[in-house]
């Protein structure tokens, strides 16, 4: 895995924990002296109230490689949400980037050249939740992570499966004849 990595996306969706743990990151990988590197840079230094952009870690002071930044989906006001996306969510993001170097889909030798940006989805209903099962949002944030990572690295869904399935597939969240109203 020589070749330049420009740019590749995905994504990916893992559910099925208590509620509010379900993932869905959507990455976009490249590497740093191109189009990726430019974005990467960009965000980190254009900060927005309510959308901070940090950088994954494994602790306060231990960044992975290849650079990972976490940009929240979701408007952050709450303190309780920021400790949640800020701590186990972060370090799940962290451990799924280096599971996918581990497995080889990231190339190892390629890890201080290439970013990841990844836009991380935390439900914000996870607040309400009196308990949280912190081991499972761990768990699912950090498979889902990994596996973006691989739907990127090895462009799935592929063209050919997509016109395939195109309509046997039906968003999850398509309301037809439903007058409009959710």
């Amino acid at each position: 895995m020589s070749d330049r990595i420009v740019m590749r996306t995905g994504e990916a969706l893992v559910a099925g924990g208590p509620p509010g743990t379900a993932a869905e990151p959507e990455v976009v990988i490249g590497e740093l002296d191109g189009p990726v590197g430019t974005a990467l840079a960009t965000l980190t230094g254009d900060q927005v109230a309510g959308h901070s952009r940090v950088f994954a870690l494994l602790n306060t002071d231990i960044m992975v490689r290849p650079v990972t930044l976490c940009v929240s989906k979701v408007t952050v006001e709450d303190l309780r949400y920021t400790n949640i996306l800020m701590g186990t969510v972060q370090f799940a993001i962290a451990n799924g980037v280096l599971d996918a170097v581990r497995e080889g889909i990231l190339p190892k030798d390629k890890v201080n050249d290439l970013g990841i940006i990844c836009s991380v989805w935390l439900a914000p209903a996870i607040i309400e939740q009196e308990t949280i099962d912190h081991k499972a949002l761990f768990e699912i944030h950090r498979k889902g992570m990994t596996n973006a990572i691989r739907k990127a690295m090895t462009n799935e869904p592929s063209i050919d499966w997509l016109l395939e399935n195109q309509d046997k597939i039906v968003h999850k969240y398509y309301q037809q004849g439903l007058d409009g109203k959710i």
